[in-house]
């Protein structure tokens, strides 16, 4: 088994247990950046306390569409604050810093009206303000379109950081447009990404499989974040910490970069660095 990189887990349902202790309204977390900035230091220092060697910045949703419908912020703005949060947050701890960037909330052509220029451009907006504050690297995570996807590489190609590109998957093991793992493969490996992989929609059990699957079709790094197990999904020991770690147990030795998305949180992450 290779060196598995520990990184964090779910950084939303983190914030907005913070804001909820503190009697704060359940906005969108990104504007925590801006109006609660010390909700969002505590929570990268939780991460990096745990264990965490890459902690995301809390940027995932901060795009131009989202940023300009519901504030009166720049993304530009937004970006570079949770970056540089981060970042002062897990100095001299020896952690990195990674720029966290989602999914467009619309569809690029032909199946919706964004153009592939337009979404290029709203990515390189989140780029350059995340690499300007000092970001690490790139997470783009929770895409379901690998064109989307392509699209996002190609615009963090040129700042000079690595690049892992994580797609989510249904239970079938296509993502929601339809993309397999050999799909997605094809299309992003020869962009010159760092690693490749899938997080978010399935619990630890079944995002295995999906793992399994990448290891067979490239020889890249591989990136893990699956969620907490529900119960309802037939994962319900993924639900706790000790749990989750015990089903993540069997695809160790094909992963390199390891942690948890929704539902898990700090306590995941140690249970993860007690299992490496």
């Amino acid at each position: 088994m290779g060196k598995i990189i520990l990184l964090d887990g779910a950084q939303g349902t983190r914030l907005w247990e913070k804001a909820g202790q503190q009697g704060v309204e359940k906005d969108p977390v990104w504007k925590y950046n801006m109006e609660h900035p010390d909700f969002v230091a505590e929570v990268a220092k939780e991460y990096a306390e745990a264990g965490s060697e890459i902690v995301c910045a809390n940027t995932f949703g901060a795009n131009r569409l989202a940023v300009e419908r519901s504030s009166s912020y720049a993304a530009s703005e937004v970006v570079e604050a949770g970056v540089r949060i981060a970042k002062e947050a897990l100095a001299g701890t020896g952690v990195k810093a990674a720029l966290d960037i989602g999914p467009l909330s619309v569809m690029m052509e032909p199946y919706g009206d964004l153009e592939e220029d337009e979404a290029a451009e709203i990515f390189d907006e989140m780029l350059a303000a995340g690499a300007g504050a000092g970001a690490d690297m790139v997470f783009f995570e929770t895409f379901m379109d690998v064109e989307m996807m392509r699209v996002a590489a190609e615009s963090a190609m040129k700042y000079d950081l690595p690049v892992i590109c994580s797609m989510t998957f249904e239970k079938g093991g296509r993502t929601m447009m339809g993309n397999r793992v050999e799909d997605i493969v094809e299309t992003l490996a020869p962009l010159g990404i760092a690693g490749i992989g899938m997080n978010c929609s399935l619990g630890p059990a079944a995002a295995g499989e999906i793992i399994r699957q990448y290891a067979a079709a490239t020889e890249l790094p591989l990136f893990l974040k699956p969620n907490a197990g529900l119960p309802e999904s037939g994962e319900a020991e993924g639900a706790t910490p000790e749990g989750f770690a015990r089903l993540v147990a069997p695809v160790l030795d094909r992963v390199t970069y390891l942690g948890g998305c929704c539902g898990t949180s700090p306590d995941f992450i140690r249970e993860l660095k007690k299992l490496i």
